[in-house]
């Protein structure tokens, strides 16, 4: 009885076995490579796959999702003979996992020589200006050579990435001095370009302000002018409306008279022409006025004086 127990035993570890090895189950986004006796067989897809046991073999598991792969820092030459460190990130994904197994024999490492060599061809031919400011360029160029020569290994490089680009230390002194120096006469010429358009913006307020001010004096000049003829007309029509005469005028110029001496700074005064013949007209108003009710005033008589001998 225990030889046939062991029998049964070993004959269900068999089948066990045998159970695991038939059936296959694959995850989402992965293939598996079958080969039956060393050869290639079929590609499993994702999912529950039935082989046959002892006879079909799995090569290889091959991820079908994008990968993203870092490779380090490669001195590069530029055109102007300066090294330069270049740090490339690679982005591509599996699409053919039978290629990608058979066709190379690591094709990551492959993907990772193939950038460096392509990248010294690219940056051979640019100097180190051009290098810094065209990364665009650089990874345009760098992910055409590299999809095309991958396509053959069932490889799609969708992007190509320069995550960094050193130049040598002393290169970076100098072109730290440099910025400094362009930020240095940026900002003089921005403060300059402040400082001229403070004085034009100064000097044309001032001009407006000129401009404003004369002209608000030429109106109230203007306007006092207008205002004089305004009241020089209205007394010329006063005048001529009371119909005066030249007795009137006569006091009345005799009254101004005060006036125009007024002042500490009229240290002389000259008494026009016609002061005469306003005291004439005066004298004869005076002479015809009677207080008593009529008659003129009789003017003083002075007394005779003889004249003296002459010897």
């Amino acid at each position: 009885m225990e030889p046939i127990i062991i029998v049964l035993i070993i004959l269900v570890v068999l089948v066990f076995i045998a159970l695991i090895k038939t059936i296959q189950v694959i995850p989402q986004a992965s293939a598996a490579i079958v080969e039956r006796f060393g050869r290639y067989t079929r590609t499993l897809n994702a999912g529950l796959n039935i082989v046959v046991p002892f006879i079909d073999s799995i090569r290889n598991r091959i991820d079908l999702r994008e990968q993203v792969v870092p490779f380090p820092p490669q001195p590069v030459i530029t055109q102007d003979n300066l090294v330069v460190n270049i740090d490339t990130v690679i982005y591509y994904q599996v699409t053919d996992a039978r290629a990608a197994t058979y066709e190379v024999a690591s094709y990551i490492q492959a993907i990772e020589q193939l950038t460096v060599t392509t990248l010294r061809n690219i940056i051979g031919g640019m100097d180190l200006e051009r290098t810094l400011t065209s990364r665009e360029e650089i990874n345009a160029a760098l992910r055409g050579v590299l999809d095309e020569a991958t396509g053959k290994w069932g490889i799609r490089v969708n992007r190509v990435e320069l995550k960094a680009i050193e130049p040598p230390t002393s290169i970076q002194d100098s072109m730290e001095k440099q910025m400094r120096a362009d930020r240095d006469k940026r900002a003089a010429i921005l403060q300059a370009e402040g400082v001229r358009q403070s004085q034009i913006l100064t000097a044309e307020g001032e001009k407006q302000s000129s401009i404003l001010r004369a002209e608000g004096e030429a109106k109230a000049a203007a306007l006092r002018a207008e205002g004089e003829a305004q009241a020089i007309r209205v007394v010329f029509e006063s005048i001529h409306a009371g119909d005066p005469d030249q007795k009137l005028l006569s006091y009345q110029y005799l009254q101004m008279l005060p006036k125009i001496a007024e002042g500490d700074a009229n240290k002389l005064w000259i008494v026009p022409s016609e002061i005469g013949d306003a005291l004439k007209g005066l004298g004869g108003a005076l002479g015809n006025f009677n207080p008593a009710g009529g008659g003129s005033i009789p003017k003083p008589s002075s007394p005779n004086r003889e004249a003296p001998p002459i010897d």
